[in-house]
């Protein structure tokens, strides 16, 4: 079954010129978690399910930057033809309605342009249609993006509480690194996003949205090419696994494997991207970017590989290194504030951002 994309809307028009600091939308839970403090990445998995009663749980603080960027300073480069403008997505999203995702996703450099509105990200997202063009949700994962960062990737949330990317600079992330993540709701509407870091949970946001105790559950490598200036972007495969799925009302979470409802996108439509997604073990362990060769549209499907049994964990001998597939767009860079504080809202924003759409 196809799953239709609506592709974020990009307001390119001009952005502020400066780094605006802000503190996020913050609902209750996690504000009286103890402040995370600076470490290393994890050396281990997650020993148990995120949530403000893991053991050591805390929450972040620091700066955490916006996306607000100047828009004179963003460039325009000669079309190459190669990777097709606007958005691709690259990945799945649930049929039915979850309580939470949670998984591990591989950091890679991708050929991201400097100065413009192009970007690499791998996430979930839990998401809910409003009718009328009306979408809420939240999202986490990494992001490589051309207004922010110097060609750096990033640990980020977007949600529709701000409307701004959120992204997390206390984390040093690089290619090669896997990062755990988990999105889930508790109870009352608060959806939380955490990152395992320094071998313990540590929540990046918590927000009141219109999702709902459950909603729909996407895993997506997603890349956009500036609108009007087509350029090559290159993505090394990113490798995705041990996805699990939270049951809507509560219990254990199961592996996000071929029984869960899942919808998918047009393969085809994928590889004329330059695109190929593989699924290793449906659809807990896959991995997305660069059709094999690097070929732009007409690659011949490669041979699927025998599913992996057992926890998907054993299938990362894997080298290390957004359907509603449209979400938000890309944003220049806000500021923000430990995310702890209930119900604060951003200080300043910068005057006109890009603005994601989730897909459909």
């Amino acid at each position: 079954m196809k799953l239709r994309t609506v592709m974020r809307c990009c307001a390119l028009a001009g952005l502020a010129a400066t780094l605006a600091v802000a503190a996020p939308a913050q609902s209750k839970p996690g504000h009286l978690l103890p402040v995370c403090a600076a470490g290393a990445a994890s050396t281990k998995a997650p020993t148990g399910p995120a949530g403000v009663r893991s053991p050591a749980a805390c929450r972040v603080a620091g700066r955490v930057l916006e996306s607000a960027g100047p828009a004179r300073n963003l460039r325009r480069s000669a079309p190459l033809a190669v990777t097709p403008s606007g958005y691709h997505h690259l990945g799945a999203g649930t049929s039915g309605e979850w309580g939470g995702v949670s998984g591990r996703i591989e950091v890679v450099d991708g050929t991201v342009r400097a100065r413009s509105y192009d970007f690499v990200a791998s996430r979930f997202m839990v998401k809910r249609d409003l009718g009328g063009g009306n979408i809420a949700w939240l999202e986490a994962g990494w992001a490589e993006t051309g207004w922010a960062g110097d060609g750096q990737q990033h640990i980020y949330t977007f949600n529709t509480n701000s409307k701004t990317w959120q992204f997390y600079d206390q984390y040093a992330i690089k290619p090669g690194d896997r990062v755990w993540l988990d999105l889930h709701t508790d109870a009352g509407g608060v959806w939380q996003a955490w990152l395992w870091w320094a071998n313990r949970w540590n929540l990046l946001t918590a927000q009141k949205l219109p999702v709902g105790a459950s909603g729909y559950v996407e895993q997506y490598v997603e890349v956009h090419v500036d609108p009007g200036s087509a350029s090559r972007i290159d993505v090394p495969p990113v490798t995705v696994d041990n996805v699990q799925l939270r049951p809507a009302g509560g219990g254990s979470a199961q592996y996000w494997r071929a029984d869960v409802g899942t919808l998918t996108g047009d393969m085809t439509t994928q590889r004329l991207g330059g695109f190929c997604l593989d699924w290793v073990n449906r659809y807990d362990t896959w991995t997305a970017g660069n059709c094999p060769g690097g070929l732009l549209g007409g690659v011949a499907p490669q041979p699927p590989r025998q599913p992996v049994p057992g926890n998907a964990e054993e299938a990362v001998g894997l080298r290390p290194g957004r359907h509603p597939v449209a979400r938000p767009v890309a944003r220049p860079v806000p500021v923000a504030r430990p995310v702890a504080r209930p119900a604060a809202r951003p200080v300043a924003r910068p005057e006109r951002q890009p603005t994601r759409r989730p897909a459909r």
